[in-house]
């Protein structure tokens, strides 16, 4: 453990030994990519898909073992006990900071089927890491405002149909779906804006993970419900590998997925008030949860 070492001093070497790790994984992902696009035959294309995910899954290992190398934190986890590798989970968890993706990926590694993030389209962008990210498949999505549609009628449904187009890459094999539903990461001001209901949360979209259960209810296991609580406060990612948080509590909840959130969100307003109302009673529970949480830690 380094973890003695001054903040910045442990900030720089962690961020380089993560892009290196990047970078020398980044390689055969990309190759691999190009291999398994090269020939459109089933049995093909599903060996480099398990190749992929492998190599995907070496980098979160590698990541990991820099966060313990130079950071010292405790993790109190809750809930991980009821996951496996065979299933196929629609993953759902509140959105604070960067550092989230870090503790799902710490901590469902080896636990589910590699996580496959929705991201925003602009993020394909990044460098390196949203080439990586488009050679694993995982689904870019463009929202569209309800006033730029009004502007732009033509794109109506564009966004469903990306969000179908996507899923249907994951009914091969297990895959772990990562949804970030309130859409950005949450901060006081935020909350006050949206005039959120919840007291820890901002307001839920319902319709993203509507496409996603209708276009893969047949095969979608379970959702993974994740709250994340982060006693010392909400840190950056810059405070993560500077070594500043060392306390983290997670609580897993695993959900049976009913028959009656499977439908048609976009044409069948009457299931569309359901999901919504369905959505909105999972995130009341959600924050109730974070409330004890943060009893818990008082």
């Amino acid at each position: 453990m380094l973890n003695f070492l001054p903040g910045p001093i442990k900030g720089s070497i962690s961020f380089l030994l993560y892009a290196i790790n990047t970078l020398f994984w980044l390689i055969p992902i990309v190759i691999c990519s190009f291999l398994k696009a090269l020939v459109p035959i089933k049995g093909w294309q599903k060996l480099f898909s398990y190749l992929l995910d492998q190599m995907a899954s070496n980098w979160v290992a590698v990541n990991t073992s820099i966060q313990n190398l130079f950071t010292k934190v405790s993790y109190k986890v809750s809930g991980l006990d009821k996951l496996g590798k065979k299933d196929w989970y629609l993953v759902l968890s509140n959105h604070q900071s960067w550092v989230d993706i870090l503790v799902l990926q710490r901590l469902l590694h080896g636990k589910v089927p590699f996580l496959k993030f929705f991201l925003k389209k602009e993020l394909i962008y990044v460098p390196f890491l949203g080439l990586a990210w488009w050679a694993l498949d995982f689904p870019f999505m463009k929202r569209y405002s309800q006033a730029y549609l009004k502007k732009n009628p033509h794109l109506l449904g564009k966004d469903i149909e990306t969000t179908r187009k996507a899923c249907e890459k994951f009914k091969h094999k297990p895959v772990s779906v990562m949804n970030f539903i309130e859409g950005t990461r949450f901060t006081a001001e935020k909350h006050k804006r949206q005039k959120s209901p919840f007291a820890h949360l901002l307001r839920p979209k319902a319709g993203g993970i509507a496409f996603v259960l209708d276009a893969m209810g047949q095969h979608l296991t379970k959702i993974v419900n994740v709250t994340i609580y982060y006693p010392q406060g909400i840190p950056t990612f810059k405070d993560f590998i500077y070594g500043k948080v060392s306390e983290i509590d997670v609580n897993v909840q695993t959900i049976d997925i009913p028959k009656e959130i499977i439908g048609d969100y976009f044409n069948d307003k009457q299931f569309k008030q359901n999901f919504q109302a369905w959505v909105n009673q999972l995130w009341q529970e959600k924050d109730k949860t974070l409330a004890q949480m943060i009893a818990d830690r008082s």
